[in-house]
């Protein structure tokens, strides 16, 4: 079946940096498009970045731009998000999102019919202090 498993959140003060991991077990995500989502409280989940299989195509959402940056380990069945200059704002559980089709378009587009066939992570929490 597969699974994802993100790591890496943690507290940080504002300007700090995290990196967070996501591995994929059970199935072989290398070939995947996959991406990052974030959710804070009350808030809806939303696009934070994502990528092609090898990460040659990357895109992210306008409030993360040029501060985080996505990555691909394909060897590692693995994907990164590098998050520097953090800000109070970019507080949220993070997940990872590998989807089923494996088209980076089905990251871009949540809302399709087989979006119940995604694989998800479990978050990782995030939390910046001012």
């Amino acid at each position: 079946q597969g699974r994802l498993v993100e790591s890496g959140g943690g507290l940080v003060q504002t300007g700090g940096s995290l990196r967070l991991s996501c591995t994929g077990f059970g199935r072989i995500f290398s070939s995947y498009a996959m991406g990052w989502f974030r959710q804070a409280p009350g808030k809806e989940r939303v696009f934070v970045a994502g990528c092609n299989w090898d990460a040659s195509r990357t895109y992210y959402a306008d409030s993360v731009k040029g501060r985080f940056t996505i990555s691909r380990d394909i060897h590692k069945n693995t994907m990164y998000l590098q998050m520097n200059s953090l800000k109070p704002e970019d507080t949220a559980v993070y997940y990872c999102l590998a989807p089923n089709g494996g088209v980076i378009e089905e990251v871009l587009n949540l809302r399709r019919t087989n979006a119940d066939k995604d694989y998800w992570g479990q978050g990782t929490q995030v939390t910046v202090s001012s």
